[in-house]
């Protein structure tokens, strides 16, 4: 057995990130808004042990032109909160984990769906942190142009105090239920949080219990200085983007270092990289697969994909040149950084960058479950990461060989768990029950 196993998430919004997945052969071209595939695939996902079921959203379509966004299987989808809450009865042990905007919804809101959600699925809820890259965003709630990227990092960092302070509205035993007394819960374990901020002005309390959890696991994605820092002062899981090994252990250590110097131990934080994940019967079929659904993305679709990526129209670059300067935008900064990096470093035309961002560019696992398995050993052998955030090429086939073929030999290798450990998120992700800072002794007490 190895000291640490290895923790995976299964991004499902998109069902798969590829832009050419619905339409590989076998794949279900509707399996983003059909709910009778998506709860079959988190029943799958649950049969192999998975921590989480990753519901990421958007607030506006791809900022894309229109004939390319008709060629994306990504411009519907659920909300989050609907389906996760359908998945929570159709489910008993994986995480459910779904993004909320900090810069476009109301800290009560997000806590009291957040707390319902952990209610209902028994302690499964996890909260994905985004401050929302698209700008065309603002556009759907009453903006003329999007709020500026450090500004939006400024605002997630009290929203999370308002959101973890409306949580913590009632004690974990203030719920007493005296029906002879005709007391349902004691007054005096309830606080009225009445914050007053910068950003936002909240008086509480939550009108739900305290969540089953404590606080819904707390989760974030982003690269940037501002990200990276949030993350360490609030995240307990991060979806990391790094694509190779010595990136991912340059991340994680100074992530992981930034927690120590804020007084956290580092094992209270679990990054995740993302991979896409193809697996074959040979190294080669595999990379023939990989291949073969690359073939299926339009350059429509992967030169509005690189625009996405830098922030700024890639369409009027010559798609035969090495790609120019790209100054700074309002948009996201990470993923401007990992483009410009991967096409540096590979040498790539405007055309084979777009090429390679329109299907997905980032880290990918191409092989068998051997290979694939011994990729994953390394990279968490070499602290690049605490497991994995899973991208199917396409489904359901490309969940079903990573179910059916990768995790079982993780698990021979004593990678992956067999059984889960707990009934929680929080308990299966190995994080402790956060106490609750108004009624510490209680909480601490449970």
């Amino acid at each position: 057995m190895v000291a640490r196993t290895l923790k995976l998430g299964a991004f499902m919004r998109p069902v798969s990130i590829h832009t050419g997945a619905w339409r590989y052969p076998g794949a279900y071209p509707d399996a983003n808004f059909n709910f009778a595939h998506l709860k079959r695939f988190a029943q799958r996902l649950e049969q192999a042990r998975f921590d989480a079921f990753f519901m990421a959203d958007h607030l506006a379509v791809l900022n894309m032109p229109l004939n390319a966004l008709a060629r994306s299987h990504t411009v519907t989808s659920f909300e989050p909160f609907t389906l996760l809450s359908a998945l929570a009865g159709a489910t008993e042990h994986i995480g459910l984990v779904a993004t909320a905007s900090t810069t476009f919804d109301q800290p009560f809101h997000v806590a009291r769906r957040f707390a319902s959600l952990d209610h209902l699925s028994g302690g499964r809820a996890g909260w994905n942190i985004v401050t929302t890259a698209n700008p065309d965003a603002a556009l759907n709630f009453g903006l003329t142009e999007h709020v500026e990227h450090d500004e939006r990092y400024r605002r997630a960092r009290e929203f999370f105090d308002v959101v973890t302070g409306l949580w913590d509205s009632f004690a974990d035993d203030a719920f007493v239920r005296d029906v002879e007394a005709g007391i349902y819960f004691d007054a005096a374990r309830l606080h009225v949080l009445d914050h007053r901020g910068k950003h936002y002005s909240v008086r509480g309390p939550l009108n739900i219990a305290r969540p089953v959890q404590g606080w819904p696991v707390i989760v974030q994605a982003g690269a940037s200085e501002a990200g990276r820092q949030l993350a360490a002062e609030t995240a307990e899981v991060v979806f990391a983007a790094q694509s190779t090994l010595e990136g991912a252990r340059r991340f994680y250590a100074d992530v992981k270092g930034r927690l120590e110097r804020l007084g956290r131990h580092p094992d209270t934080l679990k990054i995740l990289p993302g991979a896409l994940v193809v697996v074959g019967d040979t190294v080669q079929e595999a990379q023939e697969k990989r291949a073969r659904l690359d073939s299926l993305v339009h350059f429509d679709s992967s030169i509005a994909s690189l625009s996405i990526a830098l922030g700024c129209d890639a369409s009027r670059f010559d798609p035969d040149a090495p790609l120019p300067e790209i100054p700074p935008t309002n948009a996201g900064q990470s993923g401007r950084e990992r483009a410009i990096e991967l096409a540096r470093r590979e040498r790539l035309t405007v055309r084979q960058l777009a090429q390679r961002l329109g299907g997905f560019g980032g880290l990918a696992f191409v092989g068998t479950p051997g290979t694939i398995a011994d990729q994953m050993e390394e990279w968490l052998v070499q602290n690049g990461c605490d497991g994995f955030n899973i991208m199917f090429p396409y489904l359901p086939g490309g969940l079903d060989d990573f179910v059916d073929r990768v995790v079982p030999e993780l698990q021979r290798r004593g990678l992956f768990r067999r059984e889960y450990e707990g009934r929680t998120l929080r308990e299966n992700l190995g994080l402790a029950r956060p106490p609750n800072r108004f009624f510490p002794t209680a909480a601490a007490a449970r």
